[in-house]
């Protein structure tokens, strides 16, 4: 292992008996880090990394930055569709150092958040230290112990040696399809969230919406707009919350990690009833669990839709019988599109799954960023919060800049594994069991933790350093 830094490189070339001219060159190069991604939170570590002077390789399979925000992303791996919205607001999105514009709506369009991106790149005169439209389709660890180079294959065929592997490539792009699946055939046509772009393919259809999550909120209501018939349909209720409560954004009211977490939902929930009132007063099934144990959907318009019977609630799904789909609580209808909205796995294609994956998306982290077993591979961005997730994988680009720089030094192996047990327990302790409460934080929560570790390790950093000088 080279020191920090250094490059190797090392080239073999091959001459054809046909003829002298160059053929192949294989080149392995050994740097610092390698940064799997340049979505939303792929680019704030670039950042992070650069304004620290560490020096690192960013590759990104698309021809653009801004991975999911990018509609019609040519790397295949955007969910958004044209007529999609953020539904955390504009200050609760924008990175610390690099506010939206003042112009842009309290919750702006899919276009405007991925110009953002490409601005926040240009700004700060990023671009080209990310290499497009190459993806990393292998990574693996080139030898055992803790200080073992990744050996990293790209799309371009070549290989390179690296002695940090950081991994953005997001979380809302590989689609979860109801598993099992339900009984009996469906003869219409069926899509994923995933894969729904515009409201067009609804006209004039009767449509079942199966979810009760946000895209699914989305979908139903630009349904009711051009469909002959919307059905939504849910296994469970969920507690629908506006965009908006007293003029202002719902995630700036009661955000304050000063107040305990039961404190905030005691507030949210009286909001709510003031506001909202009963799930079943709309036609929705009572949630079995109280606001905050799970992931809020929100939604600016999905209540006035059922309010006008626009969008018809349903049960959920018992079969499908041809074009007719049959439901939980006895009733059928005549469908011709069943729109799954279903949510994601979490999957990373370049790992093996026998070295890594995230079983029912469940991948244990110190930080939701360091794996306890490979101290030199983290996460950025792979974490579901109660805001947006930008803000905080830039504290955590930050936080990676500090450990690469060695101001950061790690906690022990089992201080980690106690950290990560008592951050499971009171997740799973608190949240409905499902694969989408696997890696949930509170957003203010989250960046106080974060910090508040920083300091700490910086702090074990300077005793660190201390103990050496003492010994020399």
């Amino acid at each position: 292992m080279l020191p920090y830094g250094e490059y190797a490189t090392r080239g073999r070339w091959r001459r054809s008996s046909l003829a002298r001219s160059l053929v192949t060159l294989e080149l392995v190069v050994t740097k610092r880090t390698c940064l799997v991604g340049a979505g939303s939170s792929g680019i704030t570590v670039v950042k992070a990394l650069a304004d620290a002077g560490i020096d690192f390789d960013c590759f990104e399979k698309s021809d653009r930055v801004g991975g999911n925000w990018v509609f019609g992303n040519k790397n295949g791996m955007s969910s958004a569709y044209e007529g999609l919205h953020i539904n955390t607001s504009r200050e609760r999105m924008q990175f610390a150092d690099y506010p939206m514009p003042r112009s842009y709506p309290d919750f702006p369009h899919h276009s405007q958040i991925a110009r953002y991106f490409e601005d926040y790149v240009d700004h700060f005169r990023l671009r080209h230290r990310i290499t497009f439209e190459t993806a990393v389709e292998h990574a693996a660890l080139d030898g055992s112990g803790p200080h073992a180079p990744w050996k990293v294959r790209l799309s371009t065929g070549e290989t390179r040696r690296y002695e940090t592997l950081l991994v953005a490539n997001g979380h809302h792009w590989d689609p979860l399809w109801p598993d099992p699946p339900y009984p009996g055939t469906f003869d219409g046509v069926q899509m994923h969230a995933h894969h729904y772009r515009t409201k067009d393919v609804l006209q004039k259809k009767r449509v079942l919406v199966v979810g009760m999550g946000n895209s699914a909120m989305d979908i139903a209501v630009e349904a009711s707009e051009v469909a002959s018939a919307t059905f939504l349909s849910a296994r469970r209720g969920v507690h629908v919350v506006p965009k908006y409560m007293f003029g202002r954004p719902l995630d700036q009211l009661v955000t304050s990690p000063r107040l305990h977490w039961r404190v905030r939902r005691r507030l949210a929930e009286a909001l709510h009833r003031l506001t909202v009132g009963d799930m079943e007063r709309y036609g929705l099934p009572k949630p079995d669990h109280r606001l905050l144990e799970a992931h809020p959907t929100i939604s600016g318009r999905i209540l006035d839709r059922l309010a006008h019977g626009a969008v018809r609630p349903k049960a959920g799904v018992a079969a499908l019988r041809g074009k007719t789909v049959a439901f939980a609580d006895g009733s059928s209808e005549e469908i011709d599109l069943i729109v799954w909205c279903t949510g994601y796995k979490v999957t990373f294609p370049f790992f093996d799954e026998s070295f890594l994956a995230a079983k029912d998306n469940d991948l244990p982290l110190f930080l939701r960023v360091f794996h306890p077993d490979h101290p030199q591979l983290a996460f950025v961005g792979l974490l579901q919060p109660l805001g947006a997730i930008m803000p905080l994988a830039e504290a955590q680009g930050r936080l990676l800049a500090d450990f690469l720089q060695g101001e950061y030094v790690l906690p022990s192996k089992e201080e980690m594994q106690q950290a990560i047990a008592a951050e499971r327990r009171a997740m799973f302790a608190r949240y409905v069991p499902s694969k989408r409460h696997t890696m949930q934080v509170d957003f203010d929560d989250y960046l106080a933790d974060l910090q508040a570790e920083r300091e700490r390790g910086r702090k074990r950093a300077r005793m660190r350093t201390r103990a050496r000088d003492v010994r020399a």
